[in-house]
């Protein structure tokens, strides 16, 4: 059965938002006396939410204490989301075949649904994107698969009719969960290595290779 639907995780598949949420946590750590972290050490944790990256940024704070500074950490995020958050390459040349094709696109995240449409608004995508699950629009989050199941019914297509992209294993259960073919992604902030060990019904290593690997048919 021909795709009628393609379905994104937005951070770490569809953009790259890990230089503004960097920026973000070294300054809630400035604001413990602590430098700078690099955004090496940083990245690999992006895709797996909030409280891990403050676990990365604030390594001696208590879990109470990196608690208190979430709210923080989520407002000066939020107050400058996109001044470097861009499409991974390849992307947008993807979503315009995507388009050209009549298939429609979406976005399932955990990100929060008003910081997932601040990105998408930032980049211009609100009028292109068909859906946009966050992760407090459902009564679940990723690995459950009711996002994308929800996404699905916006859309009114089957889940057999739609592919789910993402680079976070969270993402591979859901998609499993909810009968939707699952691409896990290599250019996200996970170990390649480890992206192949997911299971996912396939792995790509560039988004035009969705084309060559002719999942949307």
């Amino acid at each position: 059965m021909s795709q009628r639907a393609v379905l994104f995780d937005l951070d770490g598949t569809l953009v790259d938002s890990a230089p503004d949420l960097w920026r973000a946590a070294n300054e809630v750590r400035a604001t413990q006396a602590m430098p700078p972290m690099p955004l090496g050490a940083f990245r690999p944790v992006v895709s797996r939410g909030a409280r891990a990256m403050l676990a990365v940024a604030l390594p001696e704070h208590r879990e109470s204490q990196r608690e208190a500074l979430l709210d923080e950490f989520l407002q000066r995020y939020a107050r400058d989301i996109a001044c470097e958050t861009r499409l991974f390459a390849g992307m947008e040349a993807l979503l315009c075949q995507i388009e050209s094709r009549g298939v429609m696109w979406g976005i399932v995240s955990n990100k929060a649904e008003g910081l997932a449409k601040q990105v998408v608004v930032s980049l211009g995508l609100q009028a292109r994107a068909s859906v946009l699950i966050g992760g407090d629009t459902c009564a679940e989050r990723k690995p459950h698969p009711l996002p994308l199941l929800e996404a699905c019914r916006r859309l009114q297509v089957s889940p057999s009719q739609a592919l789910y992209l993402g680079d976070d294993p969270r993402d591979i259960q859901a998609a499993r969960a909810a009968g939707i073919r699952s691409v896990a992604v290599t250019w996200g902030y996970a170990d390649e290595d480890t992206v192949r060990e997911w299971g996912a019904d396939r792995c790509i290593d560039a988004p035009m290779d969705l084309l060559d690997e002719d999942l949307l048919n």
